[in-house]
């Protein structure tokens, strides 16, 4: 595979690219208030790589992260580009033992937004009570909290309980977001931040909650498809980038 020599780092074109990608998804993450200090990890499986990806180096604000400071690692946790920063033991075991045993999930993502985190609070977790809501009825697994993640033997049933879903909701912590893509991933991100940011203004009102009938949740399910511009999550990654290239172009070195 051809090489070439980036700011800082050496790799292939498909590399530098998921890189670029990866750092851009950082900072609009930062730029929508998803960032949570300097904890927290997107992760995106390197191209043409079997078993390495990428992810934030630990220490640094999602506003800091570039596509060249990004660190490449294995699913056994080894740093592959000479990056001398660290990752956080937390965001290696839970996104390695995806990586390594779900082979269509090359992007992962997750947050501890104020709005998923009290959501995975709520015993009934997110509700068909709003027009987001309802992407997710019947998509979401849970989890129950285990503590920080930080031990291997917690990935089976981090595993076990995902199923054949690709939201894992870790009660009273946070979701994770897995995808094929990084735009989808994005996508779904986004739709389940507004879905349980609207579920918390809507309970706080006090009121009875109406809730949508399953077999109006199956049309909107069915029909979800037919206001997808191209590929999904495609058209709104690119919109956003578009925003913080604006703000800061930084990202891209």
């Amino acid at each position: 595979m051809a090489t070439q020599l980036r700011p800082n780092v050496e790799c292939s074109d498909a590399e530098w690219q998921a890189r670029q990608d990866l750092a851009a998804c950082y900072r609009i993450y930062d730029h929508l208030g998803w960032s949570e200090s300097i904890y927290n990890h997107i992760s995106l499986k390197v191209p043409d790589e079997e078993g390495a990806f990428l992810i934030n180096p630990f220490g640094l604000l999602y506003s800091e992260v570039t596509a060249s400071n990004l660190v490449k690692i294995d699913i056994d946790g080894n740093t592959l580009d000479g990056s001398p920063y660290p990752v956080n033991k937390a965001g290696f075991t839970q996104h390695a033992y995806f990586h390594r045993h779900l082979p269509w999930a090359h992007a992962i993502s997750h947050v501890h937004t104020t709005a998923t985190m009290a959501v995975c609070s709520l015993e009934e977790g997110l509700m068909p009570v709003n027009f987001y809501a309802c992407n997710f009825a019947g998509q979401l697994a849970y989890h129950d909290f285990e503590g920080v993640t930080v031990r291997a033997e917690e990935g089976e049933r981090l595993l076990a309980n995902l199923g054949d879903k690709r939201i894992l909701m870790l009660r009273n912590h946070g979701p994770v977001v897995l995808a094929p893509t990084l735009p989808l991933m994005f996508l779904m991100q986004w739709s389940l931040q507004r879905a349980c940011e609207i579920q918390m203004a809507t309970l706080s009102m006090g009121q009875p909650v109406v809730r949508v009938p399953d077999d109006v949740v199956a049309v909107h399910q069915r029909d979800l498809g037919q206001v997808s511009a191209g590929a999904p999550g495609a058209a709104d990654f690119a919109a956003w980038t578009r925003r913080i290239d604006k703000i800061d172009r930084s990202w891209r070195d």
